[in-house]
């Protein structure tokens, strides 16, 4: 591949693209999936070009700049009242248990957090959309999904920076964790100044010249430097990324710029779970697979356990929780991202753990409504039904 042209290189591969995921939308299954099994089989071929991860880290930053367009300051205080004691047992439940796990056979604390972390959050782009497909966002539990949904996306870039700094070599110490801290404080009170006092200035000048050449580059601009110095800070990308669009949002123009950078978004983003299959190599097997049987039954018990009693403390019916608790199984885009930070025997792991919850999930995802309307019967059933007399 080293001699082909980059030029007839880079449009094959956008063609092919294409393919995936006009065959994957006809066949209502996640593009994330095809691209990933797509980068899997051919893996022996891309694994050392390094144009495919240059342009799938510019794809990921994209994703997570225009998750940050969407939260505004004032939105993420909000959200987090309300969700925060259900989100706070989905780390627990999750993460925890997805850990205890990978403990029982002998994994050591980092490799147990990382497989913690691929465990935790659940694919945000399927889960939006089989809300949409099912005709479902107006059902009172998506108002609960989604909430979550942003609970987990405002913890996923904390998980990738602690990760990324014990891969930099570093040790679990009190030491580490105080700086680890500092430096996101220091990142985030950053991104809260320069919004506040900055971009929440600009807001004349963005809504004049929105429409202007030049703004994709002010914004892509401010998404990748702010990435980079996250970076520089032993930190990881997509956190800079997602503070770099809370600042933007401040300009209060967040729609119309995520209008501009979603093209750019849509022609990088592919690059990054193509590239992920890519490191999947299957040549020493399926690694750990009594653990994975395990970890499979746990991410649909665990994720099930945790939207129905979220739900439930949101406020919603015993019905509507259970609908909750079967569609928030799949897996997707933050958990590739976390297991492409694994050795390679843990990537293998991951891959196909993701692929298989997300498959679970999407299959769950169109059966809750009739799941939950059994569930609900049996409830009732068993409320009518005149109590037991006691023994002699």
């Amino acid at each position: 591949m080293e001699n082909f042209p980059f030029l007839l290189f880079a449009g094959l591969i956008l063609c092919a693209f294409f393919i995936v995921s006009f065959t994957s939308q006809k066949l209502r299954l996640p593009s994330v999936l095809i691209y990933i099994i797509l980068g899997t089989a051919v893996s022996s071929y891309f694994h050392k070009i390094e144009a495919i991860h240059t342009v799938a880290e510019v794809g990921i930053v994209l994703l997570f700049f225009i998750l940050g367009l969407e939260f505004p300051l004032a939105r993420m205080v909000s959200i987090s009242k309300k969700i925060w004691p259900a989100g706070l047992l989905d780390v627990g439940l999750n993460i925890g248990g997805a850990m205890v796990i990978a403990m029982i056979f002998d994994l050591g604390f980092v490799a147990a957090f990382i497989l913690g972390s691929v465990a935790y959050a659940t694919s945000s782009s399927i889960s939006a959309k089989m809300l949409e497909e099912k005709k479902r966002l107006a059902n009172p539990e998506a108002e609960f999904i989604l909430a979550l949904l942003i609970f987990e996306d405002l913890v996923a870039p904390v998980l990738v920076s602690f990760i990324a700094g014990l891969n930099a070599g570093a040790t679990i110490s009190p030491l580490f964790m105080g700086t680890l801290l500092l430096k996101i404080i220091i990142l985030m009170v950053g991104a809260i100044v320069m919004g506040h006092y900055g971009f929440k200035r600009l807001n004349q000048f963005v809504s004049k010249y929105i429409q202007h050449d030049f703004m994709p580059l002010m914004a892509v601009g401010v998404a990748l430097a702010y990435a980079g110095l996250a970076i520089s800070l032993g930190l990881s990308e997509i956190l800079g990324a997602f503070l770099a669009g809370v600042m933007l949002s401040e300009t209060g123009r967040s729609a119309e710029l995520e209008h501009l950078i979603l093209p750019i978004r849509d022609l990088t983003l592919p690059f990054f779970f193509f590239w992920f299959g890519t490191t999947i190599h299957f040549g020493e097997g399926i690694p750990f697979v009594t653990m994975m049987a395990l970890m499979l039954v746990w991410a649909i018990v665990g994720k099930i356990l945790t939207a129905y009693a979220g739900s439930r403390m949101f406020g919603l019916s015993p019905k509507v929780s259970c609908r909750a608790g079967f569609s928030m199984i799949q897996r997707g885009e933050f958990s590739a991202i976390i297991a492409s930070m694994a050795v390679p025997q843990l990537r293998i792991f991951s891959g196909i753990y993701i692929v298989i919850t997300a498959f679970v999930g999407v299959y769950l995802f169109g059966r809750a409504p009739a799941i939950a309307k059994w569930h609900e019967k049996r409830r009732k059933k068993k409320q009518a039904a005149p109590p037991q007399p006691a023994g002699d």
